[in-house]
């Protein structure tokens, strides 16, 4: 063994005090062609607890020791090799090591978990391309929006060689994650899982990235992949109008010199998402304030709070994320909250990746694929049970037995939180279900913020603000220099700002009228070769990650541009039917989970009360409806 292998050995025994041992043992299966090494008694549990999967997969301390001697053992044997590279498993010896971390699965299950971990293609290509299968037909792609969900669609229709252009409305790549730079601006799902399949990563910095290493990794990928010359920043869409006749889309755009421009498309995929409109609360005299005000989502980096009197309205994922930030750096601080989020308590949300486990992401092959493949696991099947409803249960504040003891779990550590300080506890605790609402991960930066003395926690209703600050039920005037408002967004108004006109002159937000519908949240009837990414009730809560809900969606898009390049006609539109059998089941699914119950107002919601913005159903679901499109969801003309 050479002196480099004995460095690089030495790193790597070190490291494995970091490891993640679930997901290490198939990595170094996968990479050494050994799979004796996946023991029985070294399987990490498939069941989750209430707040999450055990560490090490639930492994005891004993195990832990015989899993990291196996894994300096094998790692020896592939140093003394000379680091060989990892042979292609076979589909017996891949499911083998996918199982060691799922359990047994059934066969349906095996091409979305391949899927996952990104093996087959790195540049996932699409499998056919436009040369073989229309290579005279003119056909032009616009894509609005170079956030996650554009840029792969991007990135996709170059695989499959058809034209496109992506119409940005900032002056950078990224959507929410260009626009969002308050302070504290992070994931709240881990970035292995929240990245392309394929353009994996395999080293972050944190396990929960920073706002600046995201944003790092969509202009990374735009620029590597060719598709900056495509992109035309600062240029917001208008509106886009259907021409029947011509059989295309016209669309109005304003670039960043303030010219207007018309350009035209055989089809449409907006990619504009859910999140980017910001919310303010409805509350009399709120331009009446003398001082700064802006919302988290717009922030204003030119004002100096410290010293300052700072009102932050609203407890949501962002005011969640900007109070500790900000906490001690101005003078005072009031945190006015209308209602109390469930917290899910993740101790390392803000470390960085413990050294020995970057050191292994770094030099062991595939380890990254195998770490984010577990991560996934877990979402997909491991938390879905907490948030279904049972229709028996009769205990307030609770779903069903599972969801009663998840809440349980996480008021405990609520009253670890708040001990001694009965008056944040009280008003810390929620008095509906978990997962009825959007859930926030902290690592215990709240509570130390809520506990300072300079800041106060504040529930009264908030009834007016005039110059001087905000005004509660209880009459008191709480005086502010700045207020921020963390408020939320206009979730459930889909493509904000511009006008759709489809077939017949039919506007898409009047045929919505305030309850957005589309099939599998992507086609909608009436506006032919119009595509909806990140579109109705395809957010998530429980059902993995939506970077992989986004490409799933791409697919779909993919398939149908090819359905309808190999036909004679010119345009394909979702049938009503269609969408009325679709929209059916996901209500009635929808009915059966924590965020659908009645009583409860959320951002999942729209103002009828309906569900949105969700996906209630497994992810194998949404897998096997966007495997392709079915012909006779369609009319073709």
């Amino acid at each position: 063994m050479s002196a480099a292998q004995e460095n690089v050995l030495g790193d790597l025994e070190a490291a494995l005090r970091d490891a993640d041992l679930p997901s290490l043992l198939p990595a170094l299966a996968h990479v050494t062609g050994d799979l004796s090494i996946l023991r029985d008694e070294l399987r990490p549990a498939v069941i989750s607890r209430p707040l999450g999967v055990e560490p090490q997969g639930g492994l005891s301390e004993r195990a832990q020791k015989e899993a990291r001697q196996v894994a300096a053992d094998t790692l020896r044997r592939w140093l003394a090799r000379g680091r060989p590279s990892p042979r292609t498993p076979s589909e017996g010896e891949l499911r083998q090591m996918m199982e060691f971390i799922t359990g047994p699965v059934d066969d349906e299950y095996l091409p979305l978990l391949r899927h996952q971990l990104g093996l087959d293609s790195e540049d996932a290509a699409p499998a056919w391309h436009k040369s073989a299968v229309a290579p005279d037909r003119r056909f032009r792609v616009v894509i609005i929006g170079a956030g996650m969900s554009g840029l792969a669609a991007a990135h996709h229709l170059r695989g499959a060689g058809i034209p496109f252009v992506v119409l940005e409305r900032n002056d950078e790549v990224g959507g929410v994650w260009w626009e969002n730079h308050y302070p504290g601006c992070r994931l709240d799902t881990s970035n292995y899982s929240y990245s392309y399949s394929f353009a994996q990563r395999p080293v972050w910095p944190h396990q929960y990235s920073t706002r600046e290493s995201i944003l790092d990794y969509f202009r990374t990928f735009a620029a590597e992949q060719g598709l900056r010359e495509s992109i035309r920043l600062g240029t917001r869409v208008l509106s886009a109008a259907f021409d029947e006749p011509g059989g295309c889309w016209r669309l109005r755009v304003l670039n960043r010199d303030g010219r207007i421009e018309t350009l035209e498309s055989e089809a449409v995929i907006s990619a504009v998402g859910q999140l980017n409109e910001p919310a303010y609360p409805a509350v009399p005299g709120r331009e009446r304030f003398r001082g700064p005000s802006w919302h988290t989502a717009r922030w204003d980096s030119d004002v100096d709070l410290s010293g300052r009197r700072v009102a932050v309205v609203g407890t949501g994922a962002s005011a969640f994320q900007v109070v500790p930030e900000i906490a001690g750096r101005a003078a005072e601080l009031r945190v006015f909250q209308r209602t109390p989020p469930w917290i899910m308590p993740t101790p390392a949300y803000r470390a960085p990746l413990r050294p020995g486990l970057r050191h292994l992401l770094a030099h062991v092959p595939h380890y990254h694929r195998w770490f984010r493949f577990q991560q996934f696991w877990g979402n997909v099947e491991g938390r879905r049970q907490y948030c279904l409803v049972d229709p028996e249960w009769r205990e307030q504040g609770s779903v069903s037995a599972l969801n009663h003891a998840l809440r349980e779990a996480l008021v405990a550590h609520l009253e670890r939180e708040y001990a001694g300080r009965p008056d944040l506890l009280a008003k810390a605790i929620p008095d509906y279900p978990p997962y009825a609402k959007r859930m926030l991960r902290d690592d215990g930066a709240w509570a130390r913020a809520l506990r300072r003395d300079d800041v106060m926690l504040i529930t009264d209703r908030i009834t007016e603000i005039e110059e001087r600050g905000v005004i509660t039920a209880d009459g008191t005037l709480h005086g502010a220099d700045v207020i921020i408002y963390g408020t939320g967004f206009h979730a459930s108004q889909f493509l904000p700002g511009m006008t759709v006109t489809g077939r017949n002159g039919v506007d898409l937000h009047r045929q919505w009228a305030g309850n957005p519908r589309a099939h599998i949240g992507i086609t909608v009837p009436n506006f032919p070769n119009f595509f909806l990414l990140y579109g109705p009730n395809t957010n998530l809560v429980v059902n993995g990650s939506i970077v992989m809900f986004s490409e799933l969606e791409v697919n779909y898009v993919l398939e149908s541009l090819k359905m309808l390049l190999e036909s004679p006609y010119r345009t394909m539109e979702c049938r009503e039917e269609t969408l009325e059998r679709f929209c059916a089941r996901v209500d009635e699914a929808s009915a059966r989970m924590a965020f659908g119950i009645p009583g409860v107002r959320s951002w999942y919601k729209n103002a009828m009360g309906r569900v949105t913005q969700n996906w209630p159903l497994s992810t194998l679901d949404f897998w096997r409806l966007t495997r392709r499109p079915e012909p006779g969801d369609y009319e073709f003309r």
